[in-house]
């Protein structure tokens, strides 16, 4: 066993990559676990180490960047609530609520597992998950038209789940009773248990290596490096003030246009984002607590600056802002937050925004903006049963200075999957009548921006209810240095042969096994002047289905062949 209070760079290594494989072990056993398609098919969870003191020690490789807030904002509302005395080997924390206890949004469940080692917590072992439904107005708990957080669904406060290992039925119940489908929310709860507990034993099997003083030395070290590193890679930015400002297209409740304004001030190896002057917290649900607006800050440093870095606490303590308490990004109880992450997207669009004139080889055209929610509920006429299905779709990633855009994918701050055709027909009573990439849906440029998805889905033999939240539906991505905007997106009603187009947070809508929602996600804004284009690349997104012959003719006249198909534009 190892004393000794210096550690080498190898040891330390070799001690950061064995924490790494517990997150990332416990990460695939929460997703092989799970019971619904949202954590096993879409990944929508994570898992990390903190430290005694609640800092964020490594995160799993496959983990949410918006997930960071919840995990730290847990540990925080832990320690200020409970005494490390008064917590014993075998308990187990659970929280959700974004106003006090750390959380983000109701839907994600934070747990959190102390680490005994010599009679002395060593650590804690965190994750989280995105549950399908955690009660409310509506199923899914995430569309539009809640206007306070009570409408949301179950606020949990910091309180122990497990109790020196045993498990606090009469709470356990209160979480089930309070969800549409228990039985779905159970096998989710029990994934993430075993998950916590697998993690204690994994970091238990560490310290059989290293001793307790080791461990922590290496935590300081681990903290330490990555803040020094971020710190230097700041220091790379040109001095000065850099501003920019973006909209959010509306809060759900008939707010338009929603103002989000930034300015940031480096010098040196320090920079500060000031989102002072930004709109004031909406009726609607795309608030944001303060601590997502720090994940958005920590994921954007890292994507700009030193994409390799570690993400712990180093990161965030990078991390400097200046906010108002009661605006639309540092929001105060009650305000509804269940479509936080389309405005944490906005607000790392809003970043490379500004800082683009100083690291141009690093921004990039403003993605698909949203996260884009479709939830679709109710009985499955095989069964008889309730159900529930949830997803958040992909759009366009914006195009960068050396290449394109990536077509319909998730971006930035929601490292999520989209759910296979597959997953949905087998789970639930819904067809999957169409899934493609939209045609001319990335905006022109040197490089183009990704396109955006289109899903069809009908119900099969029963009717069923819609409930959606879309951004970046009226306000289109924009392009950098030159680039074009990508296109919106919209949600579309087909029934009785006629097409309707929805509100851009649509809650309540009746469907019958004729009708078919029509799912269509933003492109993404180019990347420089599109005559900058090589008229072989232009050919090619022709003969793929990116671009119409007109889109070509329109946004690309250097490299225009006449052709009307795009097998002819190829030629």
């Amino acid at each position: 066993m190892t004393t000794s209070t210096t550690i080498d760079p190898i040891t330390l290594e070799v001690m950061a990559s064995a924490m790494r494989s517990v997150v990332d072990e416990t990460f695939i056993a929460l997703m092989k676990s799970a019971y619904s398609t949202n954590i096993k098919e879409r990944h929508d969870h994570s898992t990390a180490i903190c430290d005694r003191d609640g800092r964020l020690i490594v995160q799993a490789e496959m983990s949410l960047p918006i997930h960071i807030a919840s995990m730290t904002g847990l540990m925080t509302s832990v320690l200020s609530k409970v005494k490390l005395e008064e917590i014993e080997e075998g308990d187990i924390f659970v929280a959700n609520d974004p106003h006090v206890a750390g959380g983000t949004h109701l839907p994600d469940i934070n747990f959190a597992a102390p680490v005994f080692v010599d009679g002395e917590i060593l650590c804690f072992v965190c994750n989280i998950a995105h549950h399908a439904d955690i009660g409310g107005m509506v199923p899914g708990s995430m569309a539009g038209g809640m206007s306070e957080i009570y409408q949301e669904g179950l606020r949990i406060p910091v309180v122990r789940l497990f109790r020196r290992g045993e498990l606090q039925r009469d709470l356990f119940d209160i979480l089930l009773l309070n969800a549409r489908i228990p039985e779905e929310r159970r096998g989710d709860y029990y994934a993430q248990i075993a998950s916590a507990q697998l993690g204690v034993r994994r970091v238990k099997e560490i310290a059989g290596r290293y001793s307790a003083a080791t461990i922590r030395r290496a935590f300081d070290d681990l903290v330490t490096r990555t803040r020094a590193r971020m710190r230097l890679a700041i220091s790379e930015i040109p001095d000065g003030t850099y501003t920019f400002e973006d909209v959010m297209d509306d809060d759900g409740l008939g707010t338009e246009n929603i103002p989000i304004r930034l300015k940031v001030e480096v010098t040196g190896d320090r920079a500060v984002f000031d989102w002072r002057g930004s709109a004031p917290q909406v009726r609607g649900n795309i608030n944001v607590p303060v601590n997502a607006t720090q994940a958005a800050v920590a994921y954007s440093l890292k994507a700009l600056l030193d994409p390799d870095i570690p993400n712990n606490q180093g990161v965030i303590d990078c991390c400097e802002l200046l906010t108002e308490p009661g605006t639309i990004v540092d929001c105060r109880a009650p305000a509804p937050v269940a479509a936080r992450a389309n405005t944490s997207q906005r607000l790392i669009d809003i970043i490379i925004g500004a800082l683009a004139p100083a690291l141009p080889h690093a921004a990039v055209g403003a993605s698909n903006g949203a996260n884009t929610t479709a939830v679709f509920s109710g009985t499955d006429p095989r069964n008889g049963k309730p159900y529930l299905y949830l997803e958040t779709l992909g759009g366009g990633f914006g195009g960068r200075n050396d290449r394109d855009g990536k077509d319909g994918v998730q971006v930035h701050i929601t490292n999520t999957s989209n759910l296979p055709i597959e997953a949905i027909e087998t789970e639930y009573p819904l067809r999957v009548v169409g899934y493609e990439i939209i045609e001319d849906s990335g905006g022109a440029g040197t490089f183009r921006g990704g396109a955006g998805l289109r899903r069809i889905v009908q119900p099969v033999g029963h009717r069923c209810t819609f409930n959606g939240a879309g951004e970046r539906f009226t306000n289109a991505p924009w392009g950098v240095f030159g680039g074009g905007r990508g296109r919106p997106g919209r949600f579309v009603l087909r029934s009785d042969g006629e097409e309707t187009r929805l509100p851009v947070k649509p809650s309540g809508i009746e469907i019958g096994p004729d009708d078919q929602v029509v799912v269509e996600t933003p492109g993404s804004g180019g990347y420089g002047d599109p005559h900058g284009r090589e008229a072989e690349a232009v050919a090619d997104d022709l003969a793929s289905g990116k671009y119409s012959a007109d889109f070509a003719r329109k946004h690309y006249p250097q490299a225009s062949t006449g052709a009307t198909d795009p097998a002819a534009a190829a030629e």
